[in-house]
């Protein structure tokens, strides 16, 4: 046989087992999988914060969770966290977190950023990028507002974060449904 042909064989066995393992979901690096519906509840996960206690989404039950995938390099990511910032220190003590989600990142490259912006929310590590995939998330940043029972509300993808993009959604995520009347005919 050829080394051409050989070498043909070789990456066509190669190209079936990456397809192989993208039809899996095995592949780390696969793009993540559907996007979690507005009014379903978000799957609990578990990540390891900048501490390296571990945190998980149901912990935060009883209050209006922001998850935020970003990382370092992602310049809309670094620009929207100071409106995360103010925003968490504005409402922390009214049911309100920030969890944000650093995508496989260098724990010191992410420690460094965050130490030079003084954020204080936490920050885990989803250093297999398995949280991402769970969310969908393809492109950064993406921003999923969880409300107190642990319902998605909001999924913003690509969209930039301002303090009052993030005031309003709390806010219409806090406010009681309305009791609607029965109609009677």
């Amino acid at each position: 046989m050829s080394v051409k042909r050989t070498e043909a064989r070789s990456l066509m066995a190669l190209v079936m087992v990456g397809v192989v393992l993208l039809a899996s979901g095995s592949l780390v690096w696969g793009m993540g999988s559907r996007v979690p519906a507005v009014g379903t509840t978000a799957e609990d996960f578990q990540l390891t914060d900048l501490d390296g206690k571990l945190q998980s989404l149901s912990q935060y039950r009883g209050k209006v969770v922001l998850v935020n995938f970003w990382a370092t390099w992602c310049k809309p990511c670094t620009t929207e966290m100071p409106a995360m910032q103010t925003t968490y220190d504005k409402l922390r003590d009214k049911g309100f977190v920030v969890l944000a989600i650093n995508e496989l990142e260098d724990e010191a490259k992410v420690r460094e950023h965050i130490k030079q912006y003084n954020h204080t929310f936490p920050v885990l590590l989803d250093r297999g990028n398995r949280v991402a995939n769970q969310f969908g998330v393809f492109g950064l940043p993406v921003s999923v507002f969880i409300d107190e029972k642990g319902v998605v509300r909001e999924y913003i993808k690509g969209g930039l974060l301002t303090e009052q993009v993030i005031l309003d959604t709390v806010a219409r995520i806090q406010k009681p449904e309305p009791m609607k009347a029965a109609s009677l005919k």
